[in-house]
């Protein structure tokens, strides 16, 4: 397991990063628990999760399997939403959001339910139209200064909210965001239009998720086949999205790579995002012990430049406009 910094900090973390959202949910803390021992048997120290992930439960089961290894553990979680938005029950108004009240409120329950004094890795969910950016990035500096908290972390934030919230925290002189989580993957490559330049050259750690596409990369799928009624694509109704002819092109060279290496579909992609200028960490999610194992084998793999370039051109993006593909092609030498 290769370890990096987490952007410009001094905080390493293992190239792969074990996201924990299906804990709670499809997955039961039995096979969670055989989940994290693999990970971190073979190295991993990096684990994500989030206050809303199985309303509470991915924190609550995380934190009860780690507990006696905490130490050596980087521990991410998020905040912003409620949980009760998802399941469909009323929130009061101020129990919502990226105001101090709410994130004071929620770090607090987040530290109860994972069973430990400090956060090494809080982040905001999303942006928030309806705080100012300044009320948030005060109210998270204060925890870091209390020790609650390590490091700062935005997730889905577009590159002049990132920009926004860095400028407030120069000028006010708080903790900054040291990283960013971004959906990434050969099938989701528009943040290298505006946002991996702006955290390059920012020094702002990327960690991806999804990287495997919605699990279009990951082998169980083929040109002109609808998936099966009970996968993750047909459930969540993303095969109508996903099913064009650039991301059948696109596995379609993934796949011939993976071949040509005696390696799955699903390594490849891991390794074509993890070699990626800028990311730190790459987050992978697994329902099952077996699930796990696939995407562990990843670890190590580097794919040759040639490889990559075959990758890069059956993925490409549709051409952008002149000043964008100057400022990547700038940022990534």
């Amino acid at each position: 397991m290769e370890y990096r910094r987490l952007g410009g900090t001094g905080l390493k973390v293992s190239e792969l990063c074990l996201g924990c959202m299906t804990f709670g949910r499809e997955t039961d803390e039995a096979n969670a628990r055989k989940i994290i021992d693999r990970y971190l048997e073979l190295g991993g120290n990096f684990l994500d999760t989030a206050n809303v992930y199985s309303a509470g439960a991915s924190e609550e089961i995380t934190g009860r399997i780690i507990k006696e290894r905490r130490q050596s553990l980087v521990l991410a979680t998020k905040v912003r939403f409620n949980a009760n938005v998802f399941l469909g029950k009323p929130v009061p108004p101020n129990d919502i959001g990226l105001s101090r009240g709410h994130i004071m409120a929620e770090v607090e329950r987040s530290l109860r339910r994972l069973q430990t004094d400090y956060i090494d890795l809080y982040q905001v969910h999303s942006w928030d139209f309806e705080t100012p950016i300044e009320e948030t990035m005060r109210a998270l500096d204060d925890l870091v200064r209390q020790g609650k908290v390590r490091y700062l972390g935005a997730s889905n934030f577009m590159a002049w909210q990132l920009m926004k919230s860095l400028w407030v925290s120069d000028k006010h002189n708080c903790a900054r965001f040291d990283c960013l989580q971004p959906q990434y993957s050969l099938i989701s490559r528009e943040i290298e239009r505006e946002i991996l330049p702006l955290c390059r050259s920012e020094q702002v750690g990327v960690i991806p998720w999804s990287p495997l596409g919605g699990g279009f990369l990951t082998g169980k799928y083929r040109s002109g086949e609808r998936p099966p009624q009970d996968s993750r694509l047909a459930k969540l109704d993303l095969w109508g999205r996903l099913a064009n002819e650039r991301n059948y092109r696109t596995l379609e060279a993934v796949e011939n790579v993976a071949k040509e290496r005696g390696r799955s579909i699903a390594e490849v992609a891991l390794a074509w995002v993890n070699q990626q200028p800028g990311v730190s960490s790459v987050i992978y999610g697994a329902h099952t012990a077996q699930q796990n194992d696939q995407n562990l084998s990843a670890i190590g793999l580097r794919l040759e430049q040639a490889e990559l370039d075959t990758l890069d051109r059956a993925s490409a993006l549709a051409p952008e406009y002149p000043g964008a593909m100057q400022a990547r092609n700038q940022s990534r030498r």
